[in-house]
């Protein structure tokens, strides 16, 4: 496409999302979700022919020396289409939201004063990798009442095209508009920059991917942005804690996949279990081949453990998104000097406390400004999914108007609704 014909395309899907997002908004909760089992039913029905279109996109990305991780994020296995089916019933299954009425009160005029939960509208989707993020995104878009339109990486074009048919067959199914839920069927890049400067037709633009595009999306969008640009995730290994929990939570929270955002990338010891602790975990990540960048007092505990890839780090160490088996570790007085550096060093996505101390758990809760604050598990607990939302669109470090994953809540909005009898105003 030149860049006229992308233009006119965006427009084009901009205008039918409008259109039929007002048919969304009026759709009765049996009909929307009977189109989300319908979408667990195709993907479950689709697994070998969504293979062969996988593979294509796997293909292509190893033919392009793309890195072990970011394969990995575009392969759609069974298991991962088996999640995406279960999300879809799980947000079937869901109490419906939108029309809520909330906090209906009488006022002295008699008007009774209340909330109602509507949909956003339509938003706009830009995400890199991973396919899934199609189903995603659409089944939280039809359970919530909205339009999206989708625009995934290049690399999973045609992995996404196959997924976006089954979406629109199971919006047909249901009686439901097919452009509801539309994918950019271009890679041309000129379709971001367009689709993220249409107010008229656009409500917000959530992207999810790398730092540069979340970067490009924020400084150059003209509608409201969702965001996180990074997820440096903090564990941090209290005095007093249970060794054996400490071992397990955070080998977790680091090797159970390295690619995804809330794996942890900083690792944080208290001084008083530092030397119990850091020779047992480095004999874990040493087997695993994970790379510790260490501040000199952790460099020191570890340097007996056979096998332990070790590396100073550097004042950016602390700072940095690996998503890599590679892991920054400093030793730290106690809670306050933990709490103070995740609060300068983090991207305020998830930090975990693993403790015993029931003040010190709740001091990291209140003080600790990310958008997931945990207790005694895994930072990679933190998603949509996990947290019984049924699916997520992404996650928010923002304050405003979602934080941390964002389900059907953060999808929607809130209207003021006005009840009377006749009142007039004196």
């Amino acid at each position: 496409m030149n860049a006229l014909n992308v233009a006119e395309y965006t427009q084009t899907l901009g205008l039918q999302a409008k259109t039929a997002a007002a048919q969304m908004a009026r759709a009765s909760a049996a009909t929307k979700n009977k189109a989300l089992r319908a979408l667990a039913r195709l993907l479950r029905d689709n697994v070998a022919a969504l293979a062969v279109d996988n593979a294509r996109d796997l293909e292509r990305a190893t033919a392009a020396g793309l890195s072990a991780p970011m394969v990995d994020r575009l392969k759609l296995s069974p298991q991962v289409l088996e999640t995406c089916a279960q999300g879809c019933e799980q947000l079937a299954s869901m109490p419906e939201l939108i029309g809520e009425l909330q906090g209906l009160k009488q006022q002295p005029s008699g008007i009774r004063v209340g909330q109602m939960r509507v949909p956003i509208g339509v938003f706009g989707m830009i995400f890199e990798s991973r396919p899934n993020v199609t189903i995603e995104a659409a089944s939280l878009s039809i359970k919530s009442g909205n339009a999206c339109i989708l625009r995934g990486g290049s690399e999973a074009i045609e992995s996404n095209k196959a997924l976006a048919r089954l979406v629109q067959q199971a919006l047909r199914e249901a009686g439901l508009p097919e452009d509801a839920v539309q994918l950019v069927q271009t890679t041309d890049r000129e379709a971001v920059g367009q689709l993220i400067a249409m107010p008229q037709y656009v409500d917000v633009i959530i992207p999810r991917g790398g730092k540069g595009l979340i970067e490009r999306i924020s400084r150059e969008a003209k509608v409201p942005v969702i965001k996180h640009l990074d997820g440096n995730c903090h564990t941090y290994v209290d005095d007093p804690c249970d060794l054996d929990l400490a071992v397990r939570v955070t080998d977790n929270a680091k090797t159970q996949k390295y690619s995804p955002c809330n794996a942890s990338e900083s690792l944080l010891v208290a001084r008083g279990v530092a030397a119990d602790f850091l020779p047992r975990i480095g004999a874990v990540f040493a087997a695993k081949g994970v790379e510790m960048r260490c501040d000199p007092e952790a460099l020191q505990l570890l340097g007996a453990v056979e096998g332990a890839r070790l590396v100073p780090a550097t004042e950016q160490d602390w700072f940095e998104e690996y998503l890599a088996p590679i892991i920054s570790i400093k030793v730290v007085a106690g809670v306050d000097e933990a709490i103070a550096h995740i609060n300068h060093y983090s991207s305020h996505h998830t930090e975990a406390i693993l403790t015993r101390d029931h003040v010190h758990a709740q001091r990291f809760l209140r003080e600790v400004d990310s958008s997931s604050v945990m207790v005694n598990t895994s930072t990679r607990f933190a998603d949509g999914f996990e947290y019984g939302l049924g699916a997520e669109i992404g996650i928010s470090t923002d304050k405003f108007h979602a934080r941390g994953p964002v389900g059907l809540e953060g999808l929607t909005s809130l209207k003021w609704v006005v009840l009377g009898e006749g009142e007039v105003r004196s």
